[in-house]
């Protein structure tokens, strides 16, 4: 009898939580929500953060607030989102940098894992393989075998530590077999810069500053880093038509909560994700940065982010790149 009373009282208890969490969804939100960026304001986080955060607000009747808190290659937005009130009215977009790049390289105080709620993958880029129109290659495998020939002579610059474009470098040496010289910027323009000027050999570049610096005539573009050909620049082939079998370097964006925050309400903003990541206006400004538009349930999401985890640990692993205490 006692048993049966206590199943009772839990099943009482469980429906009074739920159904408050309904309630508390039906009125959501009803205040400003704040959106943040661990980038500075102006970069492409920042633009992308406040297309998608416009369509948000148009829909829920309130202002979400783009709110930039950048430094330590986004860690410090990072650690800031994840202390934020698990009431549904802070989120964040995080990126493969910050999320799964950084904690695999050196320690942080934030782990996706058990302080962030998925909700949302929404944009994926490929970069793009470009070199200084002088470097005498037009092709991957001539690419390849220049490298080959001059072991340990050839350069690459990365946008930072731990950068797509840093990953990229490493995979490409893995998978071609050949030695480059690493040359870490802080962030694209630099790099680009120096690329133009023939003082570094080759960099996998964010498409953006790669397609503008490619219209000066003073780089060449090899190839795109995605499994398939990047529809911003269809006449690029991939690396792995180039004969790198298996090369996949893609970076990504997506949305989280602080954990905690109540699944009515993830599913809520999930829903109005995808609906919003639909709309041709999202799609077309988004196109604009060379980034596609996506979307996934939050299980996708907090399974794809593992897998990335995984796979990148393993690079890190096999390439002998030092993690820091």
């Amino acid at each position: 009898m006692k048993q049966r009373v206590k199943w009772v009282l839990s099943a009482v208890m469980a429906a009074g939580v739920w159904s408050a969490a309904l309630a508390q969804v039906q009125n959501y939100p009803n205040k400003t929500v704040r959106f943040i960026v661990t980038y500075p304001a102006g970069g492409s986080s920042d633009v992308m953060a406040r297309v998608i955060g416009q369509q948000l607000s148009e829909y829920w009747g309130q202002q979400v607030l783009v709110e930039s808190r950048p430094g330590a290659d986004g860690s410090i937005g990072m650690e800031y989102a994840s202390r934020q009130p698990a009431d549904g009215y802070t989120f964040l977009l995080g990126n493969f940098g910050p999320v799964v790049a950084k904690p695999l390289l050196t320690k942080v105080n934030y782990d996706w894992q058990k302080d962030f709620a998925p909700v949302s993958r929404i944009t994926i880029s490929a970069n793009i393989l470009v070199v200084p129109k002088t470097l005498p290659v037009t092709t991957i495998p001539q690419l390849v075998a220049l490298a080959r020939s001059r072991p340990g002579e050839l350069t690459y610059a990365t946008s930072g530590p731990g950068s797509m474009s840093h990953f990229a470098g490493e995979m490409f040496q893995q998978l071609a077999k050949v030695k480059l010289i690493t040359v870490p910027y802080k962030g694209n323009a630099l790099a680009i810069t120096d690329l133009m000027g023939g003082q570094i050999t080759t960099m996998f570049s964010d498409a953006v500053p790669a397609m503008q610096a490619m219209k000066t005539g003073k780089l060449r573009a090899m190839a795109v880093t995605s499994e398939q050909r990047w529809p911003f620049t269809p006449e690029l082939p991939t690396l792995a038509e180039g004969g790198l079998k298996g090369f996949a370097a893609v970076n990504w964006w997506g949305i989280l909560f602080p954990a905690g925050v109540p699944r009515p309400i993830i599913d809520k903003v999930n829903a109005d994700l995808v609906k919003a990541l639909a709309t041709q206006n999202v799609k077309s400004r988004l196109g604009d940065l060379a980034v596609a538009a996506i979307s996934s349930t939050p299980e996708q999401f907090g399974a794809f982010m593992a897998s990335e985890s995984t796979r990148w640990g393993k690079l890190i692993k096999d390439a002998g790149l030092r993690v820091e205490p």
